[in-house]
C-alpha cells in the first residue's frame, strides 16, 4: 500500500493526463485534444522523496451536464476523491479562472481532504502571467502552484508541496498470533456480508450498490477455531449510488488489503459465474505470495441440481488454473451455510503458508522424484539436479540448485511442485521455486 494516494481532478481538457505522464515519465493516460477522452480513473505507482505515491487521473469535470455518460464519469471522479489522501487540483492558466473551476473548488472544499490549486499552461519560466493570480480566488489555504505539463516546470514543487499536505498515516497494529485475513473479490459478491456473519454484528454497510465500500478495515475476532482479524473494505460513500462499471477501485482496495494479510478469502458470486474481474483480484493474491481460499458465496439462491457444485468447481478450476492449489468452499453469507467451515480452513492454510521443510527430507522427496521420471535433455545435454533447501516461507520458497538452469524447463519445475505437494500438502498456498546453477549465491 503506497503512502499517499493523490487524485489529479480538474475540467475537461486542462491538461490532467498531460501532467499524470509527466510525472510517470510514461505514457500511460490517453492524451488528446477532445474535451472527455479519459473517462475512467487510470493508476500509477510513483516514488518522491522515499515516499511511495499512487496517482489517480480522473476524467474531465463538468459539473452541470446531465448525459449519461458525464454522470458516470463524475461518479468515477467522486470515488477517487474519497480515496485520495491529496488532491491536485488543475486549472488551464490560459483560460483562466472559469464558473466551473468555481463550482468544482466548492465541491473539493466539502471533501475536508487538502487541495492543491494547480495552474497549469504556464509554458514560460520566469514572471508568471496575470491569469495565475486568478486562482487565489478559489479560497484555498496555500498558494496556488504554477506548472507546465509539457516541459515538466514546476512538477518538482508540485510533488513536495503533496508530501508536505500528506496526512501522517497509523502505524499498523500488532495483533500478535492473530490470522490476518483478506476478504476480496469484484463489488456485490458479498464480502461485507460475510464479514457481518462472522463478526456476529453489522460492522458493515451492506448494499446492493456495488462498492459501497471503501477505505480497508480491520475487525479483530475470536472464537473456537483462534484469533483473527477480518480485513474488509469498509466505510460508506458520501453519494447514494455510485457505478462503478469498470470496477478498477475493486483492485486497488484488493491489492491494499492482500499486502497485509495472511491468507486470502477470494469472494465469488454464485449466482452471476466466473468473470474476467473474478480471475484479475484471484491473481493479485497468486501474485503476491498469499495463501487463498475461493469462497463461493449466494450460493442458496443459486437453482442446483445433483451435479451444480461438481461443474461450478470444474469451471472455476479452469478459470483459476494458475490458483489450482486453492480450496473452494461453497458458503451463503446472508444465511450463514457453510460460513464456520472457513475457519478450520483458514487455519490449515496459514499454516501451511509458514511451514518449513528440513533439507534432508526435501531432498529425500526431489532423489525419488528424480528416479521416478529422468529430468530432461537437450541436444545430449540431460539435466542433473544436485539438491534443493527451503530458504523462506509465506510463500514456501525453495531454491534447487542443477548444471544448467536453462533446461531445467516449466514442465519439469511443475513436476516437482506437483510431488511437494503430494508429500507435504501444501494446500491453498502458492509454492515459489528458484532455479540457480550450483555456484550461484542464494537470495
Amino acid at each position: 500500500m503506497s503512502d499517499i494516494t493523490v487524485a489529479i481532478v480538474g475540467r475537461a481538457n486542462v491538461g490532467k493526463s498531460t501532467l499524470f505522464n509527466k510525472i510517470c515519465g510514461e505514457r500511460v493516460s490517453i492524451v488528446e485534444d477532445t474535451p472527455g477522452v479519459t473517462r475512467d480513473r487510470v493508476y500509477y505507482e510513483t516514488e518522491w522523496n522515499g515516499k511511495s505515491i499512487t496517482l489517480i487521473d480522473t476524467g474531465g469535470f463538468e459539473p452541470k451536464i446531465d448525459e449519461p455518460m458525464y454522470v458516470k464519469m463524475r461518479d468515477q471522479i467522486y470515488i477517487a476523491i474519497e480515496t485520495a489522501d491529496v488532491i491536485v487540483f488543475l486549472c488551464d492558466v490560459t483560460a483562466g479562472l472559469t464558473p466551473d473551476d468555481r463550482d468544482i473548488g466548492q465541491m473539493l472544499k466539502k471533501s475536508k481532504k487538502p487541495v492543491i490549486v494547480t495552474v497549469n499552461k504556464v509554458d514560460s519560466v520566469g514572471q508568471k502571467p496575470l491569469a495565475y493570480y486568478e486562482f487565489y480566488e478559489l479560497g484555498f489555504d496555500n498558494d496556488p502552484i504554477a506548472v507546465s505539463s509539457i516541459s515538466g516546470t514546476g512538477t518538482g514543487d508540485l510533488l513536495d508541496e503533496i508530501v508536505n499536505l500528506a496526512p501522517e498515516k497509523e502505524p499498523e497494529e500488532d495483533y500478535g498470533d492473530a490470522i490476518k485475513v483478506a476478504v476480496i473479490g469484484k463489488p456485490n459478491t458479498g464480502k461485507s456480508s460475510l464479514v457481518n456473519r462472522v463478526l456476529g454484528e453489522d460492522r458493515m454497510i451492506v448494499s446492493d450498490v456495488a462498492g459501497t465500500t471503501r477505505d480497508a478495515v480491520n475487525s479483530k475476532l475470536s472464537n473456537e477455531f483462534g484469533n483473527y482479524v477480518i480485513i474488509d473494505t469498509a466505510g460508506m460513500r458520501r453519494q447514494a449510488k455510485v457505478e462503478d462499471r469498470i470496477e478498477k477501485f475493486s483492485v486497488l482496495r484488493a491489492k491494499s488489503a492482500v499486502e497485509n494479510a495472511d491468507v486470502c478469502l477470494v469472494m465469488i458470486d454464485g449466482n452471476a459465474g466466473v468473470t474476467e474481474q473474478d480471475v484479475k483480484i484471484a491473481g493479485i493474491a497468486h501474485e503476491a505470495g498469499k495463501g487463498s481460499i475461493i469462497v463461493v458465496n449466494k450460493w442458496d439462491i443459486v437453482e442446483k441440481d445433483d451435479s451444480t457444485t461438481r461443474k461450478f468447481s470444474a469451471i472455476l478450476k479452469d478459470a483459476l488454473s494458475f490458483m489450482d492449489y486453492a480450496p473452494i468452499q461453497f458458503i451463503s453469507a446472508k444465511t450463514g451455510q457453510r460460513v464456520d467451515k472457513l475457519f478450520p480452513m483458514i487455519n490449515t492454510v496459514a499454516k501451511n503458508c509458514s511451514n518449513r521443510i528440513t533439507t534432508g527430507t526435501l531432498n529425500d522427496v526431489l532423489n525419488e522424484a528424480v528416479t521416478r521420471v529422468q529430468p530432461p535433455t537437450d541436444r545430449g545435454k540431460r539435466l542433473k539436479i544436485y539438491y534443493m533447501t527451503q530458504t523462506g516461507a509465506n510463500p514456501p520458497t525453495f531454491v534447487i540448485f542443477c548444471n544448467n538452469a536453462e533446461l531445467f524447463h516449466f514442465s519439469y519445475q511443475r513436476y516437482i511442485e506437483n510431488k511437494l505437494r503430494e508429500v507435504f500438502g501444501f494446500e491453498g498456498t502458492p509454492i515459489k521455486l528458484i532455479i540457480r546453477e550450483r555456484g550461484d549465491d542464494v537470495k
